[in-house]
């Protein structure tokens, strides 16, 4: 390869991963004196230069001058004796493909971090090229992929899971997925297995950050500001619990995420392959909130122990199995939502009438719930409004 073909590929690799040209240069240089002092065996350190317009190829050795330091032993002048062989270019060209290779494929991971670094916690729709049984490849843009990894934790302990279960993904399939790590390739300490080898981008479809930049998508007045997310409990693919509140006090927060006949929320089931996701309105009373995380259940009484974080919810009998959900997953999912512990019991437990009536029980007030009911005999699960029986979504039924 002649020394000026060998700037033009440098340049056209450069031009084709989007990293600097100059700093892949740099790169081979200092590549290339290591190399070079191997095959020349020369008794000192070498230097090595490429001219940046005709790509000729120039090999000095640093010969010391003077005496070294006293307390390090180092030399701290040199002498450049040049040592370029005759076939400088043709060694360059054998050792210049796998140097080339390895640079390249580090200056873009740098180029990727340097780019993404700052992105963590945003969403982005990919395409999804490959999959293996531990992780899922997805083509952000041209020349960015990242990874999704599913590893099963008992083959592979430490490794992620960001699938949710039974999500399965198929050749060119557009997917959004929230960026959870950027890897640093600079970094010091222990490293990810085969990292060299995996795309330096995180993405994942389980992490609860993932709805909240859903409804910011599909509700305007959370990205405005209007309405905030103020917690997120998720069970991927399985349920979810969003608390959310309203900044002006004639909006409805929960009809605002729900949208008309439901169009709004429906488009964040959809995303998530038909997750149940239940909006609920926070409220600075943690009585109130803890009774309205229970939704659908209907709560009587909820009695707070701030001392111990502990919040004892009574419900009636009937509504005890709705409260507690299937495997305990609707009181699992409010005690993370709320951050409260939470013992649920029936009216009709011994203990119950120890509850005093004086005990926060807002919730008849604050808590009710919509009372539309639909044709299938289903009753609505949204808050009512203020001062109203029903919620947004069903306030022309007034």
């Amino acid at each position: 390869m002649a020394s000026s073909e060998l700037i033009e590929a440098l340049q056209a690799l450069a031009h084709e991963r989007k990293i600097d040209e100059f700093y892949l240069i740099e790169r081979l240089e200092q590549s290339l004196a290591k190399s070079y002092e191997r095959i020349l065996d020369l008794e000192w350190d070498a230097r090595v230069t490429i001219d940046r317009q005709t790509g000729k190829i120039y090999v000095y050795e640093l010969v010391p001058v003077g005496e070294p330091d006293e307390e390090t032993g180092e030399y701290s002048e040199f002498e450049e004796r040049d040592v370029t062989p005759d076939d400088v270019s043709r060694i360059a060209a054998q050792n210049a493909k796998g140097v080339i290779s390895s640079l390249v494929r580090e200056a873009g991971r740098q180029s990727i971090y340097e780019e993404f670094a700052g992105r963590v916690g945003d969403l982005v729709t990919g395409t999804v090229l490959q999959g293996t049984p531990d992780f899922t490849i997805i083509k952000i843009r041209d020349g960015v992929e990242a990874e999704l990894p599913h590893y099963d934790a008992k083959r592979n302990p430490g490794e992620r899971n960001e699938r949710p279960a039974g999500e399965h993904y198929r050749h060119n399939q557009r997917l959004k997925v929230l960026i959870i790590e950027v890897r640093d390739p600079n970094a010091e300490g222990p490293r990810a297995r085969g990292e060299q080898a995996r795309p330096a981008i995180v993405v994942s479809r389980t992490h609860p950050d993932l709805i909240r930049r859903l409804f910011e998508i599909e509700v305007p007045e959370i990205y405005e500001g209007v309405v905030e997310i103020k917690s997120v409990a998720r069970e991927p693919g399985a349920r979810s619990k969003v608390a959310v509140f309203s900044r002006e006090s004639n909006l409805d927060p929960v009809g605002a995420c729900v949208g008309p006949k439901g169009s709004r929320v429906r488009m964040v089931v959809e995303e998530l392959r038909n997750e149940r996701v239940d909006v609920i309105q926070w409220s600075p009373d943690p009585a109130v909130y803890v009774a309205n995380a229970l939704s659908p259940a209907k709560v009587n009484r909820v009695s707070i122990d701030e001392d111990n974080n502990y919040a004892t919810v009574i419900v009636p009998d009937d509504q005890l199995s709705l409260a507690i959900g299937k495997e305990g997953q609707n009181a699992r999912l409010a005690a993370r939502l709320t951050g409260w512990h939470i013992d649920i019991k029936p009216v009709s437990y011994e203990g119950a009438s120890l509850v005093d009536d004086d005990l926060i029980d807002e919730v008849e007030e604050d808590g009710d719930f919509c009372v539309f009911v639909g044709e299938d005999g289903t009753r609505c699960r949204n808050h009512a409004r203020p001062n109203s029986q029903y919620c947004g979504v069903h306030a022309s039924e007034e």
